[in-house]
């Protein structure tokens, strides 16, 4: 367990973090209005803040070398055309966008990317993959430094930061920031006991056990009106600080927060890389976006499970393997090979995107019992159903998830090429077309283990940022 530090308020936060890294530049953001349908985007500039505290990330890694995301941001020196810094992520329009919703519709959302404050004038440069999965400009813009309308005045204070982890100078280390959504300012020690105990969950967790040391951990937790968060479906709504809902694009378990700007100006008080939302809530949930947040309920049953499969989203770009639940989204008119480290669509057998980790003379496509979990997967998705139709006590579907866990664990333990590396057809959301790397892994069922493929994309980033 990590040693309790007390209470840091936000400004000696900054004052501490701008002794350890005097030389860091300060954090820029672009705030940015994202509009558009299936077919089409537009893109505007809302504003160009300056955040309280310096930027984070390692001086000499600026540059993205992963080649992860639905979309890649640059800042270029516009004098020179020079790279200065680049990111890939993904985004709750680049998923709003393959829903039926966006066929005949047209929504808008706020994102933001983050940058060290360039010394002059820079171009921000915004790409998307295309059909050929390579990187296309589809929005440019310029900021400038100088410019009296970049804003650097300190947003409100959202309360105290604290110091969960503590391992060193942010510019060396990977910093995760938890904030917390629904608790009053009664319940904030709940909030801090809510966080320890998940981040311990985390790093207990490989690859994540063995690379702690290389972690910080920051919370924050703006104190909310009254308890909880909105959940829509059962006509609960609340106010709460960052916004956080279940029922995102009208699925049932999927918490998200479509206030941007909320989230930016409460998580700008403390240095990080990552955001973790955790809301005051018991009912089955969360979610994650590669390099924007992931979210937990915090008194789910599921909560340990919950927070480090949407972690794996956030933190590496890790897919969703399993398919046999129902999600909002379409399923893509042409498979191309997804940008996701840990699922193909395996249109090359002799070149498997994880050849390297295959055991040798294992079979491409390899054999599982599909027929057989599918079946009981079809089973247990109408209870499950039922009982969320039924508004049943939390308990029942608790006790729903233990009981499929068991039939899950019996029956992959009896797979011939159980905790082998190859290509297992069902993944991403598909039950034809796309593969995954094991029978199982925390990305498909679970499980409390990630499969050798999604360890090496989580160790990799954890390199993009340490030293």
């Amino acid at each position: 367990m990590p040693k309790k530090v007390p209470f840091l308020f936000a400004p000696l936060l900054v004052v501490l973090v701008s002794a350890v890294a005097a030389a860091a530049a300060a954090t820029m953001r672009l705030d940015y209005y994202h509009t558009g349908t299936a077919t089409q985007e537009i893109f505007s500039v809302d504003r160009v803040v300056i955040e309280p505290a310096p930027w984070p990330g390692n001086p000499q890694k600026t540059v993205d070398e992963t080649n992860l995301g639905k979309y890649l941001f640059e800042v270029r020196d516009r004098a020179t055309n020079r790279l200065l810094y680049s990111r890939g992520f993904a985004s709750i329009f680049g998923e709003w966008e393959t829903t039926e919703e966006a066929k005949n519709a047209s929504r808008t959302f706020s994102e933001s990317l983050r940058f060290p404050e360039p010394q002059g004038p820079a171009q921000i440069v915004l790409k998307k993959r295309d059909s050929n999965n390579a990187f296309r400009e589809i929005w440019t813009t310029v900021v400038d430094p100088k410019d009296m309308f970049v804003d650097s005045s300190k947003p409100p204070s959202p309360g105290p930061v604290i110091a969960i982890q503590n391992n060193g100078d942010p510019a060396t280390k990977v910093d995760l920031l938890i904030l917390g959504d629904g608790y009053t300012a009664s319940e904030r020690r709940k909030f801090e006991s809510d966080a320890r105990r998940l981040v311990d969950v985390l790093f207990s967790t490989s690859p994540f056990k063995e690379r702690r040391r290389d972690f910080n951990v920051w919370g924050i937790c703006p104190p909310a009106a009254e308890s909880g968060v909105s959940r829509p479906s059962t006509g609960v709504h609340r106010r709460s600080p960052l916004g956080a809902s279940y029922d995102a694009f009208g699925s049932e378990r999927y918490v998200l927060t479509f206030d941007n700007r909320s989230v930016r100006d409460i998580a700008s008080s403390a240095p990080y890389e990552f955001i973790e939302i955790i809301t005051n809530s018991q009912t089955y949930g969360g979610g994650g976006i590669f390099n924007l947040y992931s979210t937990v309920a915090a008194d789910s049953a599921e909560a340990p499970y919950i927070f480090v499969h949407e972690f794996g989203h956030q933190f590496a770009g890790l897919a969703d393997e399993y398919y046999t639940s129902p999600v909002a989204y379409l399923p893509p008119a042409v498979k191309t090979e997804p940008w996701e480290p840990n699922v193909t669509a395996l249109l090359d057998p002799k070149n498997l995107k994880w050849k390297d980790l295959a055991v040798p003379d294992t079979p491409i496509p390899t054999p599982w019992s599909k027929e057989e979990y599918e079946a009981h997967s079809r089973e247990y998705g109408q209870r499950r159903a039922q009982l969320r139709a039924e508004n049943r006590p939390e308990y029942e579907m608790e006790a729903l998830f233990r009981e499929n866990r068991s039939y899950e664990v019996k029956l992959f333990a009896n797979e011939r090429f159980f905790g082998k590396v190859g290509a297992f057809e069902g993944a991403m959301y598909e039950a034809k077309g796309y593969y995954r790397p094991e029978v199982d892994c925390i990305m498909f069922t679970r499980s409390q283990t990630f499969c050798a493929v999604c360890r090496r994309a989580i160790e990799r980033i954890i390199d993009s940022y340490s030293p």
